[in-house]
Order: structure tokens, then sequence, then C-alpha cells
């Protein structure tokens, strides 16, 4: 497979290779016995390797091994302008003075598990090509290879032919194992752009996925699936949940799992969890106090910044995707919540003009869940014809989620929406139901208002394109 053929004329020089009359050094390979390049090394491992080449790999004939047992060698007839136009490692070290004019030898001392990607890689520096390295592990192996000794034409060529491979979830989770380094090379980007794509459409709907397939992602894996917006979740709660399980899995040191957390807290839209989620981080021991309290303070300030406006300003004053909104399956709400002079909760659901267009003709949506007298409920907006089936209204809907229950609770309720000019929220339908089981109560029209006038340009319900609506509920013994 020849993946320069698109590139014009490609130099080959195979004939040269390990020939003694095209070549002006001797290679004298030094092969040890110690550990692998793996997926999983290090960085700091792959520095401390680099620096092994850059300070010992060279010597001439009187230098000695102190580790026994001695290494095995391999000697090679190298040419030195071929090898130095390819690897800015190999032009440094035939240029730089790190080899004394009358030698005409060099050492190279690597593992053993790196004896067959060097060779491969010292061959392609001749021809150009891997026509002998086919299947991936192998790829990787030269492409770290080519990562080490600086030939970046190797790793270009390795890039295209794993580009070849179809992907799969097992490869796409090799390519995100691949050392940091690697990872965010200039020539790796349209293979690693491809995996990250290919895990955010696998795991679109992380609910429909065990656990164990989750937690055995890479860091680089969940950071990918954070980062997107578009992941099919009824809300943010069930990211944290994912984040959380991911994290003890992976860290089970504490101060190992907080400082793993706190490295991901930007990519989880805080602003967008629930209040009763928020409230559980500044008690348990995920972060530490103080970024705990400092990540739910910011979250609740947010929620609390009713204008449109504001919050817009917010999210473009700031890098930080905790104040991005992704894709959620159920609107995100605001709640309030009063123990006394009895229970109650206010809760706040705006609805951009784009999402109301999109409930005609006969749609609904759902805001995320809140909980009152020990149950939880749920809002649903919803475009309907009335009862004589003539015109389409806005309606709004309460529901109980309780499923199974047989506790009931009687909720006096009241829906509110912002109107102009005066902007401020009046009250548009109100009563009284006892819920006992999964049920809902509501109007199938809210406002009052024919489906054309209420998502007219000049409708009085929406202020800066967002309409406004409140539910009050409360339970009076």
């Amino acid at each position: 497979m020849d993946s320069n053929s698109d590139r014009g004329f490609v130099f080959c020089f195979g004939f040269a290779f390990n020939n003694v009359q095209f070549s002006d050094h001797l290679l004298r390979i030094e092969i040890t016995n110690g550990g692998e390049i793996t997926n999983g090394d290090s960085v700091q491992d792959r520095k401390r390797r680099r620096r092994d080449v850059n300070t010992s790999a060279v010597g001439g004939e009187n230098e000695k091994e102190c580790n026994p047992p001695a290494p095995r060698v391999t000697e090679l007839h190298i040419s030195s302008p071929i090898l130095a136009a390819q690897s800015p490692f190999f032009y440094k070290l035939f240029s730089n003075g790190m080899i004394e004019s009358e030698q005409n030898h060099v050492t190279l001392r690597i593992e053993a598990s790196e004896e067959a990607a060097v060779m491969e890689l010292l061959k392609f520096m001749y021809t150009n090509s891997l026509s002998s390295v086919t299947d991936v592990p192998a790829l990787f192996r030269v492409l770290m290879a080519a990562d080490k000794f600086e030939v970046a034409s190797c790793m270009q060529y390795c890039t295209r032919s794993l580009l070849n491979i179809p992907m799969t979830f097992p490869y796409a989770s090799l390519i995100l194992r691949l050392p940091w380094p690697l990872l965010v090379a200039d020539s790796l980007k349209p293979l690693t752009n491809v995996a990250k794509h290919f895990l955010i459409m696998h795991f679109n709907d992380i609910t429909k996925f065990p656990p164990e397939e989750l937690t055995a992602l890479p860091l680089v894996g969940i950071m990918t699936l954070l980062m997107s917006n578009d992941l099919m979740i009824t809300s943010e709660d069930i990211v944290y949940e994912v984040v959380l399980k991911w994290a003890k899995a992976n860290y089970s040191v504490l101060e190992e799992r907080q400082g793993i957390l706190n490295h991901l807290a930007p990519y989880i839209r805080f602003p967008y969890m629930t209040c009763p989620r928020l409230k559980k981080i500044l008690t348990a021991d995920d972060f530490e106090p103080s970024v705990a309290h400092k990540l739910v303070f910011e979250a609740l300030f947010f929620k609390a910044e009713t204008s449109l406006a504001h919050r817009d300003a917010i999210k473009a004053d700031s890098l930080d995707r905790r104040f991005i909104e992704r894709s959620y399956t159920c609107r995100p709400i605001k709640t309030v919540e009063f123990e006394v002079p009895h229970r109650q909760c206010i809760v706040y659901l705006d609805l951009t003009r784009k999402e109301c267009n999109a409930l005609y003709p006969s749609n609904r949506i759902f805001s995320q869940k809140f909980h009152l007298g020990g149950k939880e409920f749920l809002l649903s907006p919803c475009c309907n014809k009335d009862q004589q089936n003539r015109f389409h209204h806005f309606g709004l809907f309460l529901w109980s989620q309780e499923k199974g229950s047989s506790v009931s609770v009687t909720v006096n309720y009241e829906f509110s929406s912002r109107w102009k000019p005066t902007q401020e929220f009046v009250v548009r339908r109100k009563g009284k139901y006892k819920f006992t089981g999964v049920q809902s109560i509501g109007f199938r029209d809210v406002l009052g208002a024919p489906w054309a006038s209420f998502i007219g340009e000049d409708s009085p319900y929406f202020i800066n394109d967002l309409l406004h609506l409140r539910a009050q509920l409360s339970i009076r013994l």
C-alpha cells in the first residue's frame, strides 16, 4: 500500500538500506530487555526514554556498559544525509558535534519491545513506505517510534494508514489511550478527531449502556463525551452520576479521585443540574469543600439570573463550558422551595420561540423533574386543539411521576407567564388537584389565545424571543 501516491514523486532509496557502498556510518543498535513501549506508557516514562537516547545513545568503541547482562547488538550500514533529512533527531546527532569527525559509527540503545518498530522506521526513512506493516498494533508501535525519533513523515504515513481502518469502539478506545504528546500532535489530529466523533455518536444516549462499559473509557474518552453538547440526556444530573461512577472505578484513592474530578469539572454543566443534586455536592466528598462551594455557588448564581440577556453575557464572557447548555431531552428549570408557612415550590421554565414553534401541531416537551411533598413532578408544555377540535392553542400540564405510589397529595397550582409591556408575571390559570399516581392536570389553552396570536412576531408573550412560564405549587393541610 502506497499512501503517498497522491502526492506526486516520492524518493526511494531502498537500494541503499544497509548497503556499505551507499553508507558513511555504522549504526550499532544495542537492544536491552527493558520495559515495553505500550499505549499505557506515562508521559514521564516517554520523556525519560527520549532523554536517555539524547544523552546516552551515542558513543564510541570505548563506551562501557555498567548494567549486566550485556545487550544484544545489531549493526546496520546507514547514510547520515538520508537519516538527517528525515529526522531532526538524527540531524542533530550528525551535525551538532555529538560525533567526532574521525568516528564513523554511532550507538543507539533501545528496548527489546522497540526493536521491530525501530527497524521498520529505519527502512521507512529510506523507502518512504511501510509495506510489511499492516495490523493496528504494529502501526501504533511504529508510530510511537517515529514520535520518539522525530520522523514526522512516518507519523503522517501511519496516521493515513490507520484512517483507512474501519472505526469500532475498541479501536477508538485504543487510539484515545495513546500517550498525550501523541494525541495532541498535529499529524495525529485527523485520526483522533475521527475517534472522538465515533465515541460521541456511539455513546450519544449514555443511559443505554451498562456502567462497566462507560467506566472502561480512558480519560480522554470521558473528556470527549463531556465536551459534547448533543448527549441525549434528560438532565445534567445523569452526566454527573456517570462521571462519579467512572472516577470511583478508576481512582480508588480519595485524593486522586478529587484531583481527577477537579480536572473534569470545567466540562460538567453544573448550572444545569437540579438544585437537590447540587445540594448533595456540598455534603459529599467528591470535591474538596472549597472547590465544591465555588462550583455550587457559581451554578446557583447563574440559575438566579432571570434575564436572558444577562445569562447570554455570562456565556459570552466565559470560556468555561459549564455555562453552555446541552441539548437536553427535558428542559432545564429553576426552582425555589419553601417549607413555611406551608410546603411550596415555585418553578420557572423558559422556552425559546424556536422550541415553541417545534410543538406545532401536536407535540409536547417535558421539563426536568422537581419534588414537592415527597412526590416527583414535571411540567409539560404542548400544542393541542381545543375541545371543539377547531383551533390550536398553547397548553401547559403538571404531571406526577410517582409510579406505584399509594401516597396521595393535594396540590394547589397556579400557572403564570410574563407579559408585555410590563414584563411582569400574570396569573393565567389556577386550580387544585389530588395526585395519587402517574397523573396530569392542566389546560389545553393556558394563555387564552389561538396559536397564531401566541406565536406571532408581535406576540405579547415573548420577551426577547423567550417565553417565561412560572408554576406555583403548594400543599396546604
